[in-house]
């Protein structure tokens, strides 16, 4: 790709990255002026003007781009605090958030574990107990860690003798983790240190003594949120040593995009190394001997032509869920003495195996049955035992456990209905109710539906829809399309607190289950992928036309929201289809569909979206590219775009530069807005008091962007 330097702006010298004042305005508005600069880039014969390409400069390192960030919060922050509702709204979010969230338990060792959050904690706090009757004992409370809640507790995982627990924390909502160890007797934390980890979990060996780990080299200095993650490898740390004793287990620098993930079985005899190369579920695996010392790890799947998720093993046969020939997926079992042989242990299914674990010597199986979660349980031999019964449409996960552990916990909740948690008798199949959330509404106040609806070309398409009960469709309801489509993710029916607010206050919740996500399988996901990506959104553009052809609602009360590959979405329809929504709320959305693979995370994308730097990708690529898309003189419907400064999964230099130019080229009275969260990252580890005041933001924008007078409790 042939690029010219940039060229600074003679009319921006030494005020920034910004001017003042801006004759754009909409809705009493004026934007900051944001300068443009020379910027042409040559792709394979098409040229491509960036103008605003030194928004992707890291906020914490460009003094410009951070008096940019800070002209437009001033801008979006002055314009939301005086909407009409949104001090009530967040009072209102504020009690419902406010009741106690308790997670699923898990066993390790003689205590359960478990999460809760009293309410309003910025972090949820770590928790264990002897029994389950028994008062339970703190073990980590993050909410210590920062006086505003940016500092995260992320996972955990415990030793075999279940005497320590390594733990990540997470900073600002940045995706790399720092690991500590804890004694759990003592409390005491160990003297080592964990950095440059990310995409990696923990797994410690038999003795108890060490786990093995992936971490990246050191970025350079001032590269760590921007730069590509390149030549991971695997290391094996021993407790009570400083990080730089651990010793190199695999890498491949011939390789750089490759990663790895590394787990130890429940026997402790291998150790299995599932090699990745971007988000596809398509696996190369290796394994090695642990009871050799100097055994080297052995090619067992030598390609990434399909998935191989370890599930577990018998002796030196090894259990993994593929769709080898099962787009819908299966188990299989490989015998590592004979391993070019495929033994069948449970077959493809009509619907999409997610997920497959085993707890009491059972395959415990996760199926979506038209998005909605399915439990089968299956004996060792592949034998069906039994389906897990839930209480109506909605959305289960948990059961993990061990293979000797003869019971095993799980939470159901739907889009009316927070998390109820189970206790699951492997033996008899009964499931027992032991903890129900006391929440400040009433669940049957509202109804959960699925439709299913054609997309452009008749493809039957899912889709959630949750208001009120005493609504009727009468054609004006403000309604709320969400949608994702992308990665093989599923979206089951989950409950959320903002949602619930949303319905509350009369708007329609409606939930699409697009192509390109997981919900049937292979297929599906890549009837959305690369060349097919114009499909997820004609089939978020027909949900819009479902909704407004069957009375739910009309184009002047209708927004749609997504984020991060769902915030591409919001962006693409917005501009394929400007006439058809209200308000779009776009979040942490990949908007330069040119360049994403050149930050962070977004080489792993090119498995769903392609690449620029192929033709034909290209061309795809910039048809619906949200940021090359706009058109100069569109109304664009009201559009508050939310990112966060220290997002280094998808960096903010998308959400930045498709605001400015968005900014630029409306046209019309609606409020074309960008709100940057600072010390927040791509959404994990985002404190409560955070997402109740950006929640309020949001519900409070579309309020008056949809002009509709909320309805009272």
């Amino acid at each position: 790709m042939k690029q010219t330097y940039p060229l600074l702006a003679a009319s921006c010298l030494g005020l920034g990255c910004f001017l003042p004042m801006n004759s754009t305005q909409a809705a009493g508005l004026t934007y900051p002026e944001t300068k443009k600069i020379e910027q042409i880039d040559d792709y394979h014969g098409t040229e491509v003007d960036d103008p605003y390409r030194w928004l992707e400069d890291d906020v914490r390192e460009s003094s410009d781009v951070e008096a940019w960030v800070k002209a437009q919060n001033e801008v979006t922050f002055n314009y939301l605090k005086q909407l009409d509702h949104r001090e009530s709204i967040e009072a209102r979010l504020t009690e419902l958030w406010n009741y106690e969230k308790i997670g699923t338990p898990f066993k390790r060792g003689d205590w359960y574990y478990f999460w809760k959050n009293d309410g309003l904690q910025n972090q949820s706090v770590l928790y264990r107990q002897r029994t389950l009757q028994s008062d339970p004992e703190l073990v980590v409370d993050p909410n210590t860690w920062s006086e505003d809640g940016t500092v995260a507790l992320g996972s955990v995982s415990f030793s075999e003798d279940a005497t320590h627990m390594a733990y990540s924390i997470q900073d600002g909502g940045s995706d790399w983790r720092t690991w500590r160890i804890m004694h759990l007797d003592t409390r005491r934390i160990l003297d080592e240190e964990l950095q440059w980890i990310k995409f990696s979990g923990i797994s410690w060996t038999k003795d108890s003594r060490g786990f093995f780990y992936s971490r990246f080299p050191t970025p350079e200095e001032g590269d760590a949120f921007q730069s590509l993650n390149k030549n991971q490898m695997v290391y094996y740390h021993r407790i009570g040593q400083a990080q730089d004793h651990d010793v190199l287990v695999y890498q491949r620098p011939d390789q750089p995009d490759w990663g790895f993930n590394a787990t130890v079985t429940e026997d402790g005899r291998y150790l299995i190394l599932t090699v990745w190369k971007g988000t596809d579920d398509r696996y190369r695996v290796l394994y090695r001997d642990l009871l050799e010392p100097f055994a080297f790890p052995i090619d067992l799947i030598d390609n990434f032509d399909h998935e191989y998720t370890f599930v577990g093993n018998d002796g030196p046969v090894f259990y993994f869920k593929t769709n080898l020939e099962a787009p819908n997926g299966r188990v299989i079992a490989i015998d590592i003495r004979r391993p070019a042989e495929r033994r069948e242990i449970i077959g493809e299914s009509a619907n999409a195996l997610d997920q497959v674990g085993i707890v009491g010597n059972v395959f415990v199986t996760e199926y979506l049955k038209d998005a909605k979660t399915q439990i089968k349980l299956y004996s060792m031999a592949g034998e069906f035992v039994r389906e897990v019964t839930f209480p109506g449409i909605g959305t289960a996960s948990g059961f993990g456990g061990k293979r000797t552990d003869m019971e095993t916990f799980y939470s159901f909740n739907s889009i009316n209905r927070p998390a109820s948690v189970y206790r699951y008798d492997i033996l008899s199949g009964e499931s027992q109710l032991i903890r129900q959330p006391e929440v400040k509404f009433d669940p049957e106040d509202f109804v959960v539906k699925q439709v299913f609806f054609p997309s452009k070309d008749g493809t039957r398409i899912p889709m959630f829809i949750a208001h009120r009960r005493d609504l009727k469709p009468e054609g004006a309801l403000p309604t709320l399309l969400y949608g994702y489509g992308g990665f093989n993710i599923s979206l089951p029916p989950r409950f959320s607190i903002s949602r619930l607010a949303w319905m509350e206050m009369g708007g329609v919740f409606a939930q699409a289950n697009l192509r390109g996500g997981g919900e049937y399988g292979k297929a599906w996901h890549q009837a959305g992928t690369k060349l097919n990506k114009q499909n997820v959104f004609d089939d978020f553009i027909a949900a819009a036309e479902w909704l407004i052809k069957n009375d739910y609602t009309n184009s002047d009360r209708l927004a749609i929201q997504g984020g991060s590959n769902g915030g591409l979405l919001v962006g693409a329809c917005l501009n394929q289809r400007p006439d058809l929504y209200a308000a779009g709320l776009p979040a942490v959305g990949v908007m330069d569909m040119l360049r994403f693979q050149q930050f962070t995370a977004g080489r792993f994308w090119v498995d769903d979206y392609g690449s620029s730097d192929h033709p034909e990708e290209f061309k795809a690529l910039y048809a619906y590219s949200p940021y090359h898309n706009l058109k100069p003189g569109t109304a664009y419907p009201a559009t508050l775009v939310t990112t966060a400064d220290t997002d280094d999964r998808v960096v903010p230099g998308h959400s930045f530069k498709y605001a400015a130019r968005l900014q630029e080229y409306h046209r019309g009275a609606n409020p074309v807005l960008i709100r940057i969260e600072t010390r927040a990252g791509h959404g994990a580890g985002k404190p409560t008091s955070k997402v109740i005041e950006e929640i309020a933001d949001l519900w409070a924008f579309l309020v008056e962007s949809l002009d509709f007078e909320p309805l009272r409790k």
